[in-house]
């Protein structure tokens, strides 16, 4: 029976880690018809939306005032960084970042984080992360190097690198926020406020129209509804009976979808040295999450740890 749970729930995170990478290339086509914040914005609404059904079968708990004040303070601040991260990757995907380049670019903040928590918070960084962060930059240098091995960062690169930096923020002001609110009602809140902020910035700053919805249709289905919805479901039942670093290095093969998606779907192609690039990054995120401590890493996205009172206590995903 734990050999079938245990199948089951490396199923559930590897589907998990399959439309995360994929949504990637839902972006890099989403772009083409609407502006970052107007994708952004009815991308988070309807992935907010889409979380209702499971709050109603997992977060029945009725709220006084004081929960609700928690929950909306909460909220507002994860919900502001939130739209920082993904506006700059959406831009940066704008931009003309192609989608697996964007999706191991992004990838970084899972090396950034825990040197954000030794800078920010004295937090001690074990050596196997300082070793991934290493391939990862060189990785990085490599997957920005054109035929001529010439390096090559524009804008759209740069915006990524920010919101790389900007999503390992997120996750730590999610690590100060998760043990004093509802999960998944703080989820559909910070989506919620991610979706409004965006839609603001869409009405000031670009022309959203009815037919450019209508054509990012699909794009906005898949990274509103797939992305947020389904994936957060399968990733919380996958948690349930998975162990967290199995967990955390299953969710890293998102980057690696990402470059699947985009040579089977939008026939993208890439340099020899780029895809080393892909690798040697990928290698890093793999070596940052080996720590041998058998600990909660601060870069999980959802893991359910056993707390004191034996009760379980979940932590909600970093990005979507």
């Amino acid at each position: 029976m734990k050999n079938s749970k245990q199948i089951r729930a490396t199923f559930l995170l590897m589907l998990t880690a399959v439309i995360w990478g994929l949504a990637f290339v839902a972006q890099e086509v989403g772009a083409a018809f609407l502006g970052t914040f107007s994708f952004n914005g009815i991308r988070f609404m309807l992935g907010a939306v889409s979380l209702i059904p499971v709050i109603l079968l997992f977060e029945r708990e009725k709220m006084n005032g004081a929960k609700r004040k928690k929950l909306f303070v909460s909220s507002l601040v994860a919900g502001t960084v939130l739209f920082l991260a993904s506006a700059l990757q959406q831009y940066g995907v704008q931009l003309g970042t192609p989608a697996g380049k964007a999706g191991f670019i992004t990838g970084l903040y899972t090396v950034i984080v825990p040197i954000l928590s030794l800078i920010l918070f004295r937090k001690k960084t074990h050596l196997l992360v300082w070793a991934g962060a290493v391939l990862a930059v060189a990785g990085l240098l490599l997957l920005n190097l054109d035929e001529n091995f010439n390096l090559v960062i524009g804008a759209g690169e740069c915006c990524l690198i920010a919101g790389s930096v900007m999503w390992a923020v997120h996750i730590l002001v999610i690590d100060r926020f998760v043990t004093s609110v509802s999960p998944l009602k703080f989820s559909a809140g910070q989506f919620t406020v991610c979706g409004i902020e965006s839609l603001l910035c869409a009405f000031l700053w670009e022309n959203m129209s009815l037919s450019a919805i209508q054509s990012a249709a699909v794009p906005l289905f898949y990274g509103g509804i797939m992305s947020v919805g389904v994936a957060y479901t399968c990733q919380a039942l996958g948690q349930k009976d998975s162990d967290p670093t199995v967990a955390a290095i299953v969710f890293s093969m998102e980057s690696v979808f990402s470059v699947i998606g985009g040579v089977l779907i939008l026939h993208a192609r890439m340099a020899w040295q780029a895809y080393a690039g892909c690798a040697l990054i990928f290698a890093g995120i793999i070596i940052a999450q080996l720590t041998p401590s058998g600990k909660k890493e601060e870069n999980s996205r959802l893991v359910f740890t056993q707390t004191e009172t034996g009760k379980k206590r979940m932590e909600l995903p970093a990005k979507v």
